[in-house]
């Protein structure tokens, strides 16, 4: 299996780390970081501390790749014509439930802003966009915890 996360716009470097951290326990394959999204090294080339703080060395041990957030549109293309199923966690009028989604042996999995979720020009391109069902007072949970609960879920 092919499992691969593309980061829309993530702004904390706490929750990237957190993600990287959980993909590297599931063997997620890639790590596509877009945009404002964090990444391990800082624009010196330098290991970032606050991110390894959180990662724990994840960071060294799943591949990862920053992309200018005007790419992922054509990443997202490339990776269709390559047979992945694209997938973004997100709320939207045309969600389900993510305990219905099933995951191919290619998937991309489109992960979004902690304010603004995942960008309208991705939501496009998903094949399926999978919602984590809210039954308290909050709206959404933290982006960190929302891709664990989804990934331990669709790689069960």
């Amino acid at each position: 299996m092919k499992i691969f996360l593309l980061l829309d716009n993530i702004r904390s470097v706490y929750n990237v780390g957190s993600i990287f951290r959980t993909a590297e326990t599931l063997g997620i394959s890639k790590i596509y970081c877009s945009g404002t999204t964090p990444v391990p090294i800082d624009r010196f080339g330098r290991r970032r501390k606050d991110f390894a703080k959180v990662s724990l060395g994840a960071e060294n041990m799943v591949a990862w790749e920053y992309i200018e957030e005007l790419k992922a549109i054509s990443l997202i293309e490339k990776l269709k014509k390559e047979g992945f199923q694209i997938i973004a966690l997100e709320q939207a009028k045309n969600s389900i439930d993510y305990k219905k989604v099933k995951v191919g042996t290619k998937t991309l999995v489109i992960l979004g802003n902690e304010v603004d979720g995942v960008s309208e020009s991705l939501l496009k391109l998903a094949d399926t966009i999978a919602e984590i069902p809210m039954k308290g007072w909050k709206e959404s949970l933290n982006v960190s915890v929302a891709t664990g609960i989804f990934l331990f879920r669709l790689l069960d």
